[in-house]
């Protein structure tokens, strides 16, 4: 979706989404080899964070009008339920 940002946003917020959107799924991996379930939880808090940072990002982009409100709506709903999966999960290791 970033890819169709105007080329002024490339090092901006479409560099900063696309750093978030991938810190999720490397922050996970990163906390499933560490030898804690406490480092682990960490990791996992870290990742929900970066989820709300790409949410964060598309409004901005939907202000910007970079994207449509369905493409925002679409974002929101995905990562609040991968945040929420992620949240249930972290319950387990507590």
């Amino acid at each position: 979706m970033t890819a169709k940002f105007p080329h002024h946003e490339l090092y901006g917020l479409a560099n900063q989404m696309n750093r978030a959107s991938t810190a999720v799924a490397l922050l996970i991996a990163e906390g499933a080899g560490l030898e804690t379930s406490a480092l682990f939880n960490h990791r996992l808090g870290l990742a929900v964070g970066e989820t709300f940072e790409v949410v964060s990002g598309s409004f901005l982009a939907l202000d910007r009008q970079y994207i449509t409100s369905e493409q925002q709506a679409d974002i929101y709903e995905r990562a609040d339920a991968l945040a929420r999966k992620i949240n249930a999960f972290r319950n387990t290791l507590r």
